[in-house]
């Protein structure tokens, strides 16, 4: 397995600002299906909006486009161990600004992803096949790609998995672990956290929903959630797989999705 600890790297991968460039956590709507509820819960300005491109998942997003959104929002496709190049050419159909990577993947197969969008430095992919893939340079999505590497956590997690994709992924997300990829409608143990080694920035998933506010509100503002970038919700808010409510929405936005109170 890959070693990519190159300093250099890691300060491009954490130098992205915070969503909506606010010093607090932001907002991932994540399994969006249908054209009409997409741009509703577009209208409550969430920073991200996922699509998972997924066969077995009841929330698989089969339509032929997304429909226009604010550009503030970052589209984001979530794949389960898929082939790249078809990875490659959902990001060029939906014009993605992220993917979320909830199988598998190798530091190899997420360093040649973001290869073909972002310049990286010659000493990080010096040891790796480089023209495994030789892609054409116009469809590099103006040379940016947020990269989100999914890890299931459930009773404890072995932190030293993370380390050799330090350097080629944006953020990591923590989700419980289940009989599915995502969506199994529970949340996992969140003080394992507490043991979090690294300056990643992570989003927070797995179960969340209105129920979890007080606890959500108690986690954002401890030190165990410094470098939690994001909250991601999905199945607590649906009334059915992919259509969401969007007063569900709107009321954990306004009661979770704020600053976090400065310390002194």
């Amino acid at each position: 397995m890959l070693t990519l600890m190159n300093k250099k790297s890691q300060h491009i991968a954490q130098s992205i600002p915070s969503p909506s460039g606010r010093a607090g956590v932001g907002l991932k709507v994540c399994g969006m299906k249908y054209q009409d509820n997409i741009k509703q819960v577009a209208a409550l300005q969430p920073d991200y909006l996922g699509f998972i491109f997924y066969e077995k998942s009841a929330r698989n997003f089969d339509l032929e486009y997304i429909p226009e959104i604010p550009k503030s929002i970052k589209k984001t496709g979530v794949f389960v161990d898929e082939d790249l190049e078809v990875v490659i050419e959902k990001i060029r159909l939906h014009d993605l600004q992220a993917v979320q990577l909830h199988g598998e993947e190798s530091p190899e197969y997420c360093l040649r992803l973001k290869r073909h969008y972002e310049e990286v430095n010659d000493d990080v992919i010096s040891s790796i096949e480089t023209d495994y893939f030789d892609f054409e340079r116009k469809s590099r999505n103006d040379g940016k790609l947020e990269i989100i590497k999914v890890f299931s956590i459930k009773d404890a997690f072995n932190f030293e998995t993370l380390k050799p994709y330090e350097a080629v992924c944006d953020y990591f997300l923590f989700d419980t672990k289940g009989k599915l990829p995502g969506g199994n409608g529970y949340t996992f143990d969140w003080n394992v956290l507490s043991n979090y080694p690294s300056t990643k920035p992570f989003f927070l998933s797995g179960g969340i929903g209105l129920e979890e506010v007080d606890k959500l509100k108690e986690f954002i503002h401890n030190p165990v959630s410094k470098c939690c970038y994001a909250i991601d919700v999905n199945s607590k808010f649906e009334t059915e797989p992919g259509l969401k409510n969007i007063e569900l929405l709107r009321k954990f936005k306004e009661n979770v999705i704020t600053r976090r109170k400065t310390t002194t």
